[in-house]
């Protein structure tokens, strides 16, 4: 076994279930023996790479749109998340969701990245935008995140105000899809085994487990037949 324990993370921060598997991941790490030995990496994905938001734009209308069902049956699924989130200690405000584009935020994760600081941007640009209704496509947002989480203010301006970073997240969405990635959470380990969406804790304790106790080598990623994980997929969430 080597001397770190890999976990690659494929994740949107427009997708609930990403926060919420991320919870997740971190409460197995808690329950791990080698915890301090584990490393994350946070791999770029899109939902909807294509998506213009408007300032009109609502969550429950467009659910209600994009399922073609009615805005009660929109709403129940976002209370039935906001539930689930409140499981992993989360508290989301899909009332104040301001729906953007995710590629600056993507961008900017990857400078973070450079600097070991994408883990702790990831929490900050998934609490903007689920819990505390900022737009994670604002430039003027996504400064003082950067900021926040210690990134130099010029650095941060020479991305946001460029193309920089774009081909890496491109890189990592094709990766994904080499990889087979139909939805997201996305949890690869070690290169070896990959689990799909927000599984439980239990879950990811026991992989966690099983990927240290049989060691380490390249080979080809299996997908652990695991339980469905709620995950979020171009076609939406589920």
């Amino acid at each position: 076994m080597g001397n770190t324990l890999k976990i690659q993370i494929w994740s949107d921060i427009m997708c609930p279930f990403c926060y919420i598997g991320k919870r997740r991941i971190e409460g197995a790490l808690q329950n791990f023996e080698h915890k301090d030995a584990v490393e994350i990496e946070w791999k770029s994905f899109q939902l909807d790479p294509s998506f213009i938001a408007s300032p009109d734009d609502n969550m429950v209308e467009h659910l209600a749109e994009k399922y073609r069902k009615d805005t009660d049956w929109a709403q129940e699924m976002l209370d039935n998340m906001t539930q689930n989130a409140k499981n992993s200690g989360l508290d989301f405000h899909f009332e104040k969701a301001v729906m953007a584009n995710s590629l600056h935020a993507h961008r900017l994760l990857h400078l973070a990245k450079k600097y070991n600081l994408a883990n702790d941007l990831e929490e900050l640009l998934f609490k903007a935008y689920l819990i505390d209704g900022k737009n994670i496509n604002n430039l003027d947002t996504l400064k003082a995140l950067g900021l926040e989480v210690g990134l130099n203010a010029e650095s941060i301006d020479e991305v946001l105000h460029s193309n920089a970073y774009a081909n890496e997240v491109q890189q990592d969405i094709n990766e994904a899809q080499s990889v087979g990635v139909q939805g997201v959470p996305f949890f690869v380990f070690d290169n070896k085994y990959a689990v799909s969406g927000a599984q439980h804790v239990e879950t990811f304790v026991k992989t966690l487990e099983k990927v240290w106790e049989e060691g380490k080598f390249d080979s080809k990623v299996t997908v652990l037949n695991t339980t469905d994980g709620d995950s979020c997929g171009i076609d939406g969430c589920n």
